[in-house]
């Protein structure tokens, strides 16, 4: 059977994260709320309507979020042409591709920013499947658009790999049966991505992939 890679994208592949933060601060503000972005930063990672929920609680006025989602699109929108890639990530996908390894993308990224993203990667001839937001009903740390992304892949869960720099990618992944791997390049401490299920943590790609051959990737390569 197959291998699959289930990569992240936001903070993981790309250097997004803080945008993100700073995006959510300013949409939350134009609305009236006031939120640390410390507590935004944690949430980063969910899609858009569990973030507005994590960040302002069940009891809000939920009759805000779809205004307050758009201005975070818009404002996020501003820096689609300058996104870049975190060092190491394009060359790692090559490698894994290369080793054999079937490249799946796993985001709660919408189309505009999942476009972006994309291009700052420049490696569509690597990627054999993308599991977005609008392909499930429940974004992570639910399992479901991980188990999308295996089952379109054709892997087993035990040849299959995700990784993530936030607690709710480990904790999709733990719930979905497959091996977690962490990296901090999203400013999340080792020490939470452990807690929520991590079973490796590297500090970016770069570190990922001169480490390769001692990874959880070559250890799957050499049982197989």
């Amino acid at each position: 059977m197959p291998r699959a890679a289930l990569f992240d994208v936001d903070g993981t592949l790309t250097d997004t994260t803080y945008l993100h933060v700073t995006a959510w601060w300013e949409a939350l503000r134009q609305a009236g709320h006031e939120v640390p972005t410390v507590a935004l930063h944690r949430a980063i990672g969910l899609g858009g309507h569990d973030l507005i929920a994590h960040a302002l609680g069940e009891g809000r006025d939920q009759d805000q979020d779809e205004a307050i989602s758009a201005a975070h699109k818009t404002l996020f929108g501003a820096w689609h042409e300058r996104l870049a890639a975190l060092e190491g990530a394009r060359e790692l996908l090559h490698a894994l591709h290369d080793r054999g390894w079937l490249i799946v993308l796993v985001t709660s990224a919408g189309p505009g920013e999942l476009a972006a993203m994309r291009r700052a990667l420049d490696a569509d001839d690597l990627i054999s499947h993308i599991s977005s937001a609008s392909d499930v009903a429940r974004g992570k740390p639910a399992p479901d658009s991980l188990e999308q992304a295996r089952e379109t892949a054709g892997a087993a869960r035990e040849q299959t790999v995700f990784i993530g720099d936030s607690v709710w990618d480990m904790e999709a992944a733990s719930r979905a049966g497959v091996t977690a791997v962490g990296v901090l390049s999203g400013g999340i401490p080792r020490a939470d991505l452990e807690d929520a299920g991590a079973q490796e943590i590297y500090q970016d790609p770069a570190d990922l992939l001169t480490r390769l051959d001692e990874s959880v990737y070559a250890r799957l390569e050499r049982a197989s």
